[in-house]
């Protein structure tokens, strides 16, 4: 009895976000456009509001440095969500784009054109940002989306939502094409799992048990990865001062980050010369390391890094260190422990780094650049609503092109078949 009463609460939800996708799929891209500039303008205007509410979350968290990193708003990066809202603004439309199209010898002309998903469920942990980069991409799109933030980050995602709410309104479009579930329930997550036909896709974006259960559970299709455990590879032909540079930021700028370097593995013939200095960079930067007996061999006073270890997205200042026998060796590595999101090598041999990048079966891989890149802003799309690592429907950051799929057109003259 609770449970269809769970559910049919839940249709308060998605009827009006199924209502609303049906006017935003076919609104102008001007208008859209002018959604997403209003909502920037609005959270600019309320910034002071959203400080506050974001202080009040950040105030009953309990959890650990990294997490209220993640969950900390701060003027820079509210302004760096607006500015993200407008970036979308300005990207190429992708609804309506015609993917593909070709004439039969009957004259028939077939088209392939991109058309919005419909209804996307958000769900995510702790980064209240996540929410406002979602209902962006959702907007451009032609996506009417129900979110549903942590508990932890509830008074911020509140405050976010109303600012692109009142976006939508001023540009005439429906308050509904962005909405948040009411309240911290866990109930809410079942039941967005289970709105087969009222949600057409669901993200999730948060730790891996969060990841887990939602791909475990949900009876709608799911657009996910559940490890950011990404390797950097310093390959013997590197640089070393490029080497330095790149691992140091792709390990240290955010630790709590999917795109986070978590394990280095360097080659066997430069790891006496330049792992000591690896290590004495990162330690100055608060960073502890763990090592394969090799890499203990070299230099001492490292923690021993076991399988597990190896096995385990840190998302804190911590990193595994191993020493492997050229590219193979690495590349082995990553198949046994990778989870699929980025790999990154450091080399200046051009052939060695497509064999890298060939060789590795990772949604995004690099070559002499830091994995923090792996970010939808970073890649142009203006935002990202979630890294995919399936091999269905989308891979990597996922913007807006990967937020559409497709009808088919056909348009005759009068033929019909034989």
């Amino acid at each position: 009895m609770e449970a269809a009463r769970q559910q049919t609460d839940f249709k308060t939800l998605t009827g009006p976000a199924r209502a609303s996708a049906r006017i935003l799929a076919i609104a102008p891209e001007s208008q859209r456009n002018a959604a997403l500039r209003s909502a920037a303008v609005s959270l600019r205007t309320h910034s002071a509001d959203i400080l506050v509410a974001n202080a009040r979350d950040v105030a009953s968290s309990k959890a650990s440095a990294a997490f209220i990193d993640r969950l900390t708003l701060t003027p820079a990066r509210i302004e760096a969500m607006a500015k993200g809202l407008e970036a979308i603004a300005l990207l190429p439309d992708p609804v309506g784009r015609i993917m593909a199209e070709w004439t039969r010898p009957n004259g028939l002309l077939l088209r392939r054109v991109a058309t919005p998903l419909g209804v996307i469920g958000m769900i995510y942990e702790s980064r209240p940002n996540v929410g406002a980069d979602a209902a962006g991409l959702c907007i451009k799109s032609g996506n009417a989306v129900i979110l549903r933030g942590g508990s932890e980050s509830l008074n911020s995602a509140r405050c976010i939502q109303s600012c692109i709410q009142e976006g939508l309104e001023q540009a005439g479009l429906p308050r509904d094409c962005v909405q948040i579930v009411p309240d911290a329930d866990r109930a809410h997550v079942a039941s967005m799992l289970s709105a087969a036909g009222e949600i057409d896709m669901i993200i999730p974006r948060g730790g891996k048990s969060l990841v887990e259960r939602v791909q475990r559970d949900a009876r709608v299709p799911v657009l996910a990865h559940a490890d950011g455990l990404c390797h950097t590879y310093i390959h013997k032909d590197a640089d070393f001062g490029m080497a330095r540079e790149i691992l140091a930021n792709a390990k240290m700028r955010r630790t709590g980050i999917c795109g986070a370097t978590e394990t280095l593995l360097i080659d066997r013939e430069i790891a006496a010369d330049l792992l000591p200095v690896l290590v004495q960079d990162l330690h100055a930067l608060g960073c502890a390391i763990l090592g394969d007996e090799t890499a203990r061999s070299i230099v001492h006073d490292l923690e021993p890094a076991s399988s597990d270890d190896f096995a385990t997205e840190w998302l804190d200042a911590r990193l595994s260190v191993a020493v492997v026998d050229g590219v193979d060796s690495a590349l082995a590595h990553i198949t046994r422990f990778g989870s699929g999101h980025t790999e990154a090598i450091i080399t200046a041999n051009a052939e060695v780094a497509e064999r890298f990048l060939n060789g590795t079966d990772s949604a995004v891989v690099m070559w002499n650049a830091s994995t923090q890149f792996c970010d939808g802003g970073e890649f142009g799309f203006g935002a990202e609503i979630g890294i995919a690592t399936g091999k269905i429907h989308a891979r990597g950051p996922v913007g807006l092109e990967q937020l559409t799929t497709f009808r088919y057109e056909v348009r005759g003259t009068g033929q019909t078949r034989p």
